[in-house]
C-alpha cells in the first residue's frame, strides 16, 4: 500500500486508520512531509523514529519499507543516522546507506557508507570508510562488524587504530569498549613516533599501553632491535618484559636469555637464566644466569656461574669465572674508550697459553693488564707463579711481561722429581711469542737450578743466594744468569738438603690449575698448610698537627 492510500484512509475513515496504526505502528505513523513516528514502548523492538519518506510496496516486497531523507533509528541506547534505509520491521534489523552515522552512549560513534543492523543479534555490519571513535581512540578501515551483545568491533580486511601516539595496523582485528582492549593479527605494526614494533599477534591495552606478542616478533628503538616470541612491551615507557630466549641487539652488542627485562629510558637491560652477552667491537662476552648492562654507560653486572670472555686481542680467548664479575667503560662513544673487568671472589681464568686463579682480579683493556690479588697462581706451560699480587700484560694473543709482587715464586717443572725455582720480594718476567728471554729477581733471592745436560740428563744442580739476580733463557733453557756478590754451591743431582732442593713455600698446584674453559665453574683451593704465610704491611705514620 503506498503513501496516497494511506493518506485517503487517514481523511475519511480516522478510526480505521486508528486501528492499523495500533497493529502496524511504525509503518502507518509515516508522513509524506517528514513528521516524527510514534515509538512503541517494546525496548527489544528497533524503532524507527523519523524519515522524510517513507514507501511500502506488500505485493513487490512485503517484508521491506524504503526510507529516505534525513532517516534515525533507536535500538538499546543506540541511535542511527544515514541518507536511505530499509527496514524490515519483521526481522527487527535494518539497511542503511549514505552518511551512516551510530552513536551510543557519550563515548561510542561509529561512520561509514553502508550498514546492515541486527536487532535480535545485536550485531552491525559497516563497510566502506568505516571510522569507529571511543573515548580517545580512533579505528579505521573499510569492513568492521561491531558485536554490542559482546562490546567488540572487529575488522578483517586491514585497520588502523590511532591511540594518542600510538599507531597500531594490521590485517585482523579486535577492540573491545568495555576493556579498551585490542587484539591483531597478521602483520601486525606498533608505531609510537620514535619506535616501531612488527609481529604478527598482538594484544594491546589502550589504558596502560602494554602490548603483548605471541610468535616471531622485533621492536625497533633506533639503533636498537628487540627480538622476541613471548613478550610484552610499553609503548609509552619502553619498557619490555621478554621471554623464552629473547634477544637484544645493539651497535654490535647482543643480550639473549631465557627472561630479559629492557628499560629504554635508563638504557637498562636485566636478563635471567642461561644468559649470553656479547659485544663484537670490544671483544667481550658475558653468561650467568643474572646478567645486568647498562648500554648508556657500558656497565654490566653477572653472577651465578658468571662467565666472561676477552678475545679481541688475537684468536686465543681468555675465559674469566668468578662469583661477580662487574664491567666499567670509560670514555663511552669515543675513539679512547676501554673497560675495566672485576671479579671477584674465588677467580679462575684460562687461555690457552696462560691459566690462573686468584681471590679477585681486575682486567683493563687499556694496556691489556690481568691483575691477581690474594694467594694468586698464574701458569704458562710448564711454568708456575705465585705471589701476593701479579701483574701480567699480555700482547696480542701471547704473554708479554709478568710482574710478581712480595713472597715472589717462579717454578719451572722439568720432569715429575725436579722443579727449577727462584724466589724473592719482585719476580719480573718477560716473553717474546710467548717464551721467557728475561728474568729480573730483587729482594732476598734464592735459586733452586737443575741445568740440562745436551741430552736433556740432569747430573747436578745449583743453589744461589743472591740480592739481586738476572736471567736471560733462549730456547727455554737458561743462557747467562747474573747477580752480584751471592753464595751458593753445587750439588750432584739428589744429593743436595731438602731446603736447597725445594724452596721454602714451594709446591706444585697442578690439582689447581684450570684445564679448559669449561672447569672454570669448579673451585678448588689450596691444601692445607700450602697457604702463603701471612704478610705485614706497614701503613704510613699519621701525621700529627702540633697542639698549641
Amino acid at each position: 500500500m503506498n503513501l496516497g492510500v494511506r493518506h485517503i484512509i487517514r481523511k475519511k475513515w480516522p478510526l480505521f486508520a486508528a486501528i492499523l496504526a495500533l497493529l502496524s505502528p511504525t509503518v502507518w505513523s509515516a508522513s509524506r512531509q517528514g513528521e516524527h513516528l510514534a515509538v512503541p514502548i517494546d525496548d527489544e523492538r528497533v524503532y524507527l523514529l523519523h524519515a522524510d519518506r517513507l514507501m511500502y510496496d506488500q505485493f513487490t516486497n512485503p517484508d521491506a519499507q524504503r526510507l529516505a531523507g534525513n532517516v534515525k533509528f533507536r535500538h538499546k541506547g543506540m541511535t542511527l543516522s544515514c541518507d536511505s534505509a530499509v527496514y524490515f520491521q519483521a526481522g527487527n534489523s535494518f539497511e542503511a546507506f549514505g552518511h551512516v552515522h551510530l552513536i551510543q552512549g557519550d563515548t561510542l560513534s561509529l561512520d561509514g557508507e553502508q550498514l546492515r543492523y541486527s536487532g535480535n543479534e545485536l550485531l552491525a555490519e559497516v563497510r566502506r570508510h568505516v571510522v569507529l571513535k571511543h573515548r580517545n581512540q580512533t579505528l579505521y578501515t573499510d569492513s568492521l562488524n561491531y558485536d554490542r551483545l559482546e562490546s567488540m568491533a572487529y575488522f578483517f580486511d586491514g585497520g588502523k587504530l590511532i591511540d594518542g601516539k600510538d599507531i597500531l595496523t594490521s590485517d585482523w582485528g579486535e577492540y573491545y569498549t568495555n576493556t579498551r582492549k585490542a587484539d591483531f593479527y597478521y602483520n601486525v605494526k606498533l608505531f609510537n613516533g620514535k619506535d616501531s614494533l612488527v609481529t604478527d599477534t598482538l594484544h594491546y591495552n589502550t589504558i596502560t599501553k602494554w602490548a603483548d606478542v605471541k610468535g616471531r616478533s622485533n621492536i625497533y628503538s633506533g639503533d636498537s632491535r628487540i627480538y622476541t616470541e613471548n613478550g610484552t612491551y610499553n609503548s609509552e615507557t619502553g619498557q619490555a618484559k621478554l621471554f623464552d630466549r629473547s634477544q637484544i641487539f645493539n651497535k654490535g652488542k647482543t643480550l639473549v636469555g631465557d627472561s630479559v627485562f629492557y628499560n629504554k629510558d635508563n638504557g637498562e637491560m636485566k636478563a635471567l637464566n642461561n644468559v649470553v652477552y656479547r659485544d663484537t667491537i670490544s671483544g667481550q662476552d658475558f653468561a650467568g644466569d643474572f646478567v645486568l648492562y647498562n648500554e648508556q654507560t657500558g656497565e654490566a653486572l653477572a653472577y651465578d656461574r658468571a662467565l666472561a670472555k676477552e678475545y679481541k686481542n688475537g684468536p686465543d680467548t681468555l675465559f674469566v669465572h668468578a662469583d661477580t664479575i662487574r664491567l666499567h667503560t670509560f670514555n663511552i662513544n669515543t675513539d679512547s674508550v676501554y673497560r675495566r673487568l672485576h671479579g671477584y671472589f674465588h677467580v679462575r681464568t684460562y687461555r690457552r697459553d696462560m691459566q690462573a686463579v686468584a681471590d679477585s682480579m681486575t682486567f683493563t683493556t687499556q694496556g691489556n693488564l690481568l691483575q691477581l690479588y690474594r694467594d694468586p697462581i698464574v701458569w704458562s706451560d710448564d711454568r708456575q707463579i705465585v705471589g701476593e699480587e701479579i701483574k701480567v700484560w699480555t700482547n696480542d694473543s701471547t704473554l708479554d711481561s709478568v710482574h710478581v709482587m712480595r713472597q715472589a715464586m717462579l717454578v719451572e717443572r722439568l720432569d715429575s722429581v725436579h722443579y727449577n725455582q727462584v724466589a724473592g720480594n719482585l719476580i719480573r718476567a718477560y716473553f717474546e711469542r710467548g717464551e721467557m728471554t728475561l728474568g729480573c729477581v730483587d729482594g732476598n733471592v734464592c735459586v733452586v737450578n737443575f741445568p740440562l745436560e745436551k741430552d736433556s740428563s740432569i747430573i747436578y744442580q745449583n743453589y744461589l743466594e743472591t740480592a739481586h739476580l738476572r736471567m736471560t733463557m733462549q730456547n727455554r733453557k737458561l743462557k747467562r744468569m747474573w747477580a752480584p756478590a751471592s753464595k751458593g754451591c753445587f750439588y750432584v743431582a739428589g744429593l743436595a738438603p731438602e731446603e736447597r732442593t725445594h724452596l721454602s713455600g714451594f709446591a706444585w698446584f697442578d690439582y689447581i690449575r684450570p684445564l679448559h674453559a669449561y672447569d672454570l665453574f669448579e673451585w678448588r683451593p689450596k691444601k692445607k698448610g700450602a697457604e702463603l704465610r701471612p704478610s705485614v704491611r706497614h701503613e704510613a705514620p699519621l701525621q700529627m698537627l702540633p697542639s698549641r
